[in-house]
């Protein structure tokens, strides 16, 4: 069996070195490239959140289980945190959440947690090249909140979410291969994407190397709440594994 650690969600491996079971860990730097709020949307002040916490960079990773089997079956379980806590300013008076806050300094919460499972399929399996399709569920454990002096408002929601998974995977040569995946889901009432990409340079059979590049956006639009955030990240890692 093989145990193999990696900081990413996606493990990078020729065909011929797919682990049977894989942990990986995932650090990352994230910038947030749009953070827009409303709540309730119908009735709240909408306002840029990432004014008020500022850009970036945000500190954060990602812990993830593969686990191939009956040929071409895999499963994944991937714990996937993301929250900002930091303080700003507020440019104008702000209803949120049932509170009012007035323009100047204010303390700012965003949380997006997505903890989820994924079937997958290789649909494509040769030497070089690799393709899965799947779908997965995911666990929305979404906050917003808002602190000045003694007011406080924070919205919390925690929700189902089944969006579809494709990955892929091509080896350069021995040691060298590129990867992507990507979870996503669009409705009416919103949408939902999570891609990464990188490359990884193999050391040894036991050791690697990789970086790369992931994007996290989308939000939800209706009378409850108004939130669409975009979040992208550099990320790098290491791998070790371990096969029979």
């Amino acid at each position: 069996m093989r145990l193999h650690y990696t900081i990413a969600a996606i493990v990078i491996l020729p065909s011929a070195a797919i682990a049977q079971v894989s942990v990986s860990l995932e650090g990352s730097a994230a910038w947030q490239a749009r953070n827009d709020v409303q709540i309730p949307g119908d009735a709240g002040t909408r306002f840029e959140l990432d004014e008020v916490t500022g850009a970036g960079p945000i500190g954060t990773g990602r812990v993830t289980l593969d686990w191939d089997f009956a040929g071409r079956h895999g499963v994944r379980l991937v714990y996937a945190p993301l929250r900002v806590e930091k303080s700003g300013t507020l440019a104008q008076p702000v209803s949120f959440a049932g509170s009012e806050f007035t323009p100047g300094e204010v303390e700012a919460t965003y949380q997006f947690n997505s903890p989820r499972v994924t079937y997958r399929y290789r649909v494509v399996d040769s030497e070089r090249w690799q393709l899965r399709l799947g779908f997965t569920a995911l666990v929305r454990d979404a906050e917003v909140g808002l602190r000045q002096g003694g007011v406080r408002a924070r919205d919390t929601n925690v929700g189902f979410v089944p969006p579809l998974h494709v990955s892929g995977e091509r080896s350069l040569s021995e040691r060298v291969s590129l990867a992507f995946e990507v979870d996503g889901l669009a409705a009416p009432q919103g949408r939902a994407v999570d891609l990464g990409l990188r490359a990884q340079y193999a050391l040894t059979d036991v050791w690697s190397l990789y970086a790369g590049y992931r994007t996290l956006e989308g939000g939800a639009d209706n009378d409850t709440v108004f939130n669409f955030a975009w979040f992208n990240s550099a990320v790098g890692g290491v791998t070790v594994s371990f096969q029979d």
